[in-house]
């Protein structure tokens, strides 16, 4: 299959259902409507979207019926992002190449433009279910709010800001990852596969694929962003550059294994997995 252009195409359908499902730029008050607008619309590779409309199609399922949940996956990844670079968290200037949110709009609309990203990604879950059925729905809500919420990448989050310039056990390190950027992966996949109507046997093992992948994501994050004279909690900082790569590869391969029972309509996640460990941005 040509990766590039189902990306491109997904990227499409995507982009276009999260400027619906936002509140136009001039709704009032025009002014928290326009910071939600320019996080969301700020680029991004939409790998998470992409991995619930791949999921409900790996399964059988109209990506079409899934993009809802797409887009709520979406927000809530944008809310952390927004979050994420506050002067109170990481305190980043710019994201994607332009200032972030709180550089533009000031800290506290950039506090409320993630609080309203998080709220709308529900609101979009349950406004537009496609006449999903409830208990279905239902599922997929749990799953996404789990993986979002304390048990998730709140979770990683607190446990990254508490081991700030310490040195740290591999596995609070794999711990840390699972949950602060894995979580919403896995759980990506798994509410796509969910909405498709997977049996509970693909559903276990798109969870395993998500895992597998959500690691090898943040492992290839880490390998991008390393500098040889740092000693931080990262990967490449306690296993070395070389031993990361092939962590790497490995959770990649269990991936791309974990789809054994998967037919051809799978070979868009098969890709997407080795895309992760491969990219260079």
């Amino acid at each position: 299959m040509n990766l590039q252009s189902y990306l491109s195409e997904k990227r499409r359908l995507i982009d276009e259902a999260l400027e619906a499902y936002l509140p136009a730029e001039h709704t009032f008050p025009e002014i928290i409507c326009r910071a939600m607008r320019y996080s969301v619309l700020n680029g991004g590779k939409r790998v998470r979207p992409i991995l619930v409309l791949a999921g409900c199609e790996a399964v059988g399922g109209n990506s079409e019926i899934a993009l809802p949940a797409a887009c709520a996956i979406e927000f809530i990844h944008t809310y952390s992002l927004i979050h994420d670079d506050l002067p109170a968290m990481d305190n980043d200037d710019f994201r994607r190449g332009k200032p972030t949110s709180h550089k533009v709009f000031g800290e506290a609309m950039a506090i409320l433009a993630g609080d309203a990203l998080l709220t709308l990604a529900f609101e979009t879950l349950t406004r537009d279910a496609k006449g999903l059925p409830a208990d279905l729905l239902l599922r997929v809500v749990h799953r996404i709010a789990s993986a979002a919420g304390v048990g998730g990448m709140i979770a990683g989050q607190a446990l990254d800001l508490s081991c700030e310039g310490k040195e740290i056990a591999p596995e609070t390190l794999e711990f840390m990852h699972r949950h602060k950027t894995g979580a919403l992966i896995e759980a990506s996949v798994v509410a796509g596969g969910t909405i498709g109507r997977g049996t509970d046997e693909q559903i276990e093992s798109l969870s395993l694929y998500g895992q597998k992948i959500g690691l090898a994501f943040q492992i290839t994050d880490d390998i991008l962003d390393f500098d040889g004279g740092e000693k931080k909690a990262t990967y490449p900082g306690i296993y070395g550059l070389e031993k990361s790569k092939a962590l790497a590869v490995q959770a990649v391969d269990g991936a791309v294994e974990a789809l054994r029972g998967f037919d051809e309509r799978a070979d868009p996640l098969r890709a997407i997995a080795r895309f992760i460990a491969e990219r260079e941005a």
